[in-house]
C-alpha cells in the first residue's frame, strides 16, 4: 500500500514527451493512489473485525445486530454488515458508518 502511494508520487507529467504519454501516466498515477486507498480501507475493516472478535460481537451486523451469514463471513471475513444492511447502504437507505472516519 505505502509502496503504491510512493510509486504514484514518483510519476510526474514533466517526464512525458506528449499528451498521450501524459494521459497514460496520469491514469497510472491515479490507479496507484486508488490501490493505496483501497488497501488502507480494507486494512481498517480487518482491524475493526479483530476488535469485534475481541469484544465478542464478531459475526453480528453492526447496524441491526442480526447474525451475518456464514457464507458472507467466509467470503468477506472483515464485513461489518449483514447482506440486507449492505444492500440498504448501496441503495442509499443507510449510512455506512465504517467509512465515516
Amino acid at each position: 500500500m505505502v509502496a503504491a502511494v510512493a510509486q504514484g508520487r514518483e510519476v510526474t507529467l514533466d517526464d512525458a514527451p506528449d499528451a498521450a504519454d501524459q494521459a497514460v501516466q496520469s491514469y497510472q498515477k491515479e490507479l496507484l493512489f486508488s490501490q493505496g486507498t483501497s488497501g488502507h480501507e480494507q486494512l481498517s475493516l480487518v482491524r475493526l473485525a479483530l476488535e469485534r472478535l475481541h469484544e465478542g460481537t464478531y459475526g453480528a451486523c453492526v447496524h441491526c445486530g442480526e447474525t451475518i451469514g456464514i457464507k458472507r463471513l467466509e467470503a468477506l471475513p472483515w464485513t461489518p454488515y449483514c447482506i440486507e444492511c449492505r444492500e440498504k447502504i448501496e441503495r442509499g437507505e443507510l449510512e455506512d458508518t465504517t467509512r465515516a472516519a
